[in-house]
């Protein structure tokens, strides 16, 4: 069942969106080649705890910590470790907390020092994926017009987008119905409604869109080795067209 949510449970997850956006921000800023995953980890959990709200992902179905960092050719749910980041590497960062009983959650993948020309043409196309996905989160769409403006300009650039992770509504719990997959037939799918509070997530592979999980039971790379990028926002259906809820004002 999808929830629409009324404006105080929107402004509630715009807190929570608020506190994830920032602690983003502040963990683009210091990365840099040397530093840790684990040393990022850290910080976003100490801006976290100080903003008053808790880390979601830590603890959600045994996950041990604040913050998902999937280096190269991971794709997401990368557990932070002493690995040290490289000039030329990419990472994708996903955070989420709770606060006052409501999440949010947002994802950026970021390049470390230089990257290779593919690997910037990857991130740009996985951006732009995302907020084309946006523009269609409008009243009277269908859900997989969102899932069908992310997969053509992927794979119109040359790439291909994951299969088996996708996007989903959230609110009062973490991850809520509708799925929402970055692939599918447009026209298809839930009608979009006034209220709906979605994460829509691309996640977007140089190679193949398979992937495959690594031993830690967590961590999920391309099964190709090639790069992969994620970007995330949370986002809310208003009358009036789409509103990010995860943007750094």
């Amino acid at each position: 069942m999808i929830v629409l949510k009324s404006q105080s449970e929107i402004e509630q997850v715009r807190k929570s969106c608020k506190i994830v956006a920032s602690a983003l921000e502040a963990l683009k800023k210091i990365i840099e080649p040397g530093i840790t995953c684990q040393e990022l980890n850290e910080v976003a959990e100490k801006l976290i705890l100080q903003e008053g709200a808790i880390p979601a992902f830590k603890g959600y179905r045994g996950f041990p910590a604040a913050l998902c960092t999937s280096v190269n050719e991971q794709i997401v749910h990368g557990i932070p470790d002493g690995r040290r980041l490289r000039e030329g590497d990419i990472v994708s960062l996903d955070l989420g907390v709770k606060l006052n009983g409501f999440y949010g959650d947002c994802a950026i993948t970021v390049p470390v020092g230089k990257i290779s020309e593919e690997a910037e043409k990857l991130l740009k196309v996985t951006e732009t994926s995302l907020y084309l996905g946006i523009k269609q989160s409008v009243v009277g769409n269908r859900l997989f017009d969102i899932s069908y403006a992310i997969q053509s300009w992927v794979e119109e650039n040359g790439f291909s987008v994951v299969r088996d992770f996708v996007g989903h509504g959230i609110g009062r719990e973490l991850h809520e119905e509708p799925q929402v997959p970055n692939f599918g037939v447009p026209h298809q799918g839930p009608r979009l409604e006034e209220g709906m509070v979605l994460a829509l997530e691309p996640m977007v592979n140089a190679g193949t869109f398979k992937v495959k999980i690594l031993p830690d039971g967590w961590t999920t790379a391309t099964a190709d080795g090639n790069l992969s990028a994620h970007f995330e926002h949370t986002i809310v259906i208003t009358r009036n067209g789409p509103e990010i809820l995860s943007n750094v004002e």
